[in-house]
């Protein structure tokens, strides 16, 4: 596979990471202090930055570089089968301070459980 396609990979995944985490080109400038050139061409797939640059994007997003150099599963080869499973994976990815209430839930009986969900669907009946 030639350059082309590694550059577009890239780009497709520089996007997603800045989509997932809510950061534009600017912020990006800002708070790496990187040439607004640069990112322009790596966001449109022209150019690939140097590892220094992939690396400092990594630790940015908190993410490995793999996760901005290599291509990744397309929709039909998901980790979750169910969607609700999925929805809720991403929910908690996303939101992390409600990690406690599925770490919490691990640790109770499945009576407690019932418990709590009788008493939840109460509140929604109001």
């Amino acid at each position: 596979m030639g350059e082309d396609y590694y550059k577009k990979i890239f780009a497709k995944n520089l996007k997603y990471y800045m989509n997932l985490n809510n950061k534009s080109q600017i912020d990006i400038i800002n708070d790496l202090n990187i040439n607004k050139s640069a990112i322009s061409t790596w966001c449109n797939g022209t150019r690939l930055p140097r590892m220094d640059k992939v690396d400092m994007l990594a630790k940015y997003f908190n993410i490995n570089r793999s996760d901005l150099i290599e291509e990744h599963s397309t929709d039909s080869e998901q980790y979750y089968l169910n969607e609700d499973a999925r929805d809720m994976a991403q929910f908690m990815y996303e939101n992390p301070e409600y990690k406690v209430l599925f770490d919490a839930s691990r640790k109770v009986k499945k009576e407690d459980i019932e418990f709590v969900k009788q008493m939840l669907d109460r509140f929604r009946q109001d």
